[in-house]
């Protein structure tokens, strides 16, 4: 399973940063859009849409467990998930940990942009040492027999550049992302799909409660831009494209200010049969093993809520970012190094773990010693 994550993650954290040339299959997903393709030319206009009139429900919307399949430029990857729970009353937020290698985050807030009262989505993380923060803004809505249609545009080089856009009917979840490299390769190309239906919704319902949403009130106030010169510039150009910001100092909404989300450290005793072993460590919302240790198929398929891996010399890792409640903790060291869950590969019973909001809290694994 972690093989195809391990790719899936490396291609979606480049969101920003790396031009697909090959499209998807329009049968592979069918976001329908009145608006044209984009092929800027001239002075970019944005018109962010006005929540107070439409579009407020994209919040409630996005809230759950959302499993399903994921198709990033012409792979398909047949499992995937994210995670989104409110972390305050008008904040949804989801991060995929992708391990060793970083992580990848999107959430989408209420802010007032343009002089508009409207939602915003904020996406990036953190891969191998190189931080990566865009911004986008809701400017299109539609509602039909097709479903409930938002997009989300890059919030300086609009639909040129990069841009998002969702489409939910009934439980089921349409997501497509279109990448320029930062607005250096236009017109964008289709770069991820992710085709998935809720789960596990009793998560997000426990989230709402706790943090009084959804409410129409500002989460991050961007009524007067972005500082201008924080933004990432691309070379051979004297102006910003994108509403990306590549340092921690400069991006105007860092985890620092988020609300409400805890951090969890895993710490892995390593004994002889493991010590040179990749690590899977999973979080999960029901105990992945049985009462013996063994792996149980349908908790991975269906409870499975985040997933990183770790290389061999490491012997802990941090969860960030992460919504506060209980979870399963669970260590598989990959003992024949094909890359995914197998027979023959090291784990235990999977043990509890509560976070609390704006909390850190460590967990220690000394007894992955059974053999599935």
């Amino acid at each position: 399973m972690n093989n195809f994550i391990k790719l899936l993650y490396t291609f979606c954290f480049l969101l920003a940063l790396t031009s697909c040339e090959e499209n998807i299959e329009e049968s592979a997903i069918n976001i329908v859009n009145t608006d044209p393709d984009p092929t800027p030319t001239g002075t970019v206009t944005i018109n962010p849409v006005d929540i107070n009139e439409k579009g407020f429900d994209l919040l409630e919307k996005m809230q759950g467990h959302w499993i399903g399949m994921n198709r990033v430029i012409n792979i398909d990857y047949p499992w995937f998930s994210f995670d989104y729970r409110a972390i305050s009353p008008s904040h949804i937020h989801g991060i995929y940990e992708g391990g060793t290698q970083g992580n990848l985050l999107t959430s989408f807030f209420v802010s007032e942009f343009k002089g508009k009262r409207t939602i915003m989505a904020r996406n990036g993380g953190d891969l191998n040492g190189i931080y990566r923060a865009s911004y986008f803004v809701l400017d299109s809505v539609n509602q039909n027999t097709n479903g409930d249609y938002y997009r989300l545009v890059d919030a300086v080089g609009g639909i040129g550049t990069m841009s998002m856009e969702l489409r939910f009917k009934n439980d089921s979840l349409y997501f497509n992302a279109y990448t320029s490299k930062l607005g250096a390769a236009i017109p964008p190309t289709r770069h991820m799909t992710f085709k998935a239906k809720k789960f596990n919704l009793d998560l997000a319902n426990t989230a709402a409660t706790a943090v009084n949403f959804p409410q129409n009130i500002i989460e991050k106030d961007f009524s007067n831009g972005f500082v201008q010169e924080n933004l990432w510039v691309n070379t051979g150009d004297t102006q910003p494209r994108s509403a990306t910001f590549l340092e921690f100092d400069k991006d105007p909404f860092t985890i620092l200010e988020h609300p409400y989300l805890g951090y969890l450290n895993v710490k892995v005793i390593r004994n002889p049969a493991i010590t040179d072993k990749v690590l899977f460590v999973y979080l999960s919302k029901e105990s992945l093993t049985d009462a013996n240790g063994f792996l149980q198929a349908d908790a991975l398929q269906n409870s499975l809520l985040k997933f990183p891996e770790i290389i061999k010399t490491q012997n802990e890792f941090l969860f960030t970012y992460l919504h506060p409640g209980t979870y399963y903790v669970t260590i598989i060291a990959d003992v024949n190094e094909n890359g995914f869950i197998d027979t023959g590969d090291i784990t235990h019973v999977s043990q509890t773990v509560t976070i609390t909001p704006e909390q850190q809290q460590e967990i220690t694994i000394d007894n992955i010693t059974i053999q599935n």
